[in-house]
């Protein structure tokens, strides 16, 4: 088994999460927990977002560097 991405991670802590406050028979503390759930969901898209954007940079770096070859080539 690979290891786990942040994002990965923070979804299955909000599943988690999720999980304990259906299963919760206190208001209060399914309360939390849907606040805890809210707050890794969160963590997950703004991982999401850091890994997009990245693959963007990689991505735009591995352009640059090609025609920065191409360009001493010639």
């Amino acid at each position: 088994m690979g290891t786990m991405t942040d994002r990965e991670t923070y979804l299955a802590r909000a599943a988690e999460a999720r999980a304990q406050a259906d299963a919760a028979t206190l208001d209060n503390v399914r309360d939390r927990c849907l606040r805890s759930e809210a707050a890794w969901s969160e963590m997950a898209a703004r991982a999401e977002r850091t890994e997009r954007m990245r693959e963007t940079l990689l991505a735009d770096k591995a352009r640059a560097a090609a025609a920065q070859e191409a360009a001493e080539s010639k």
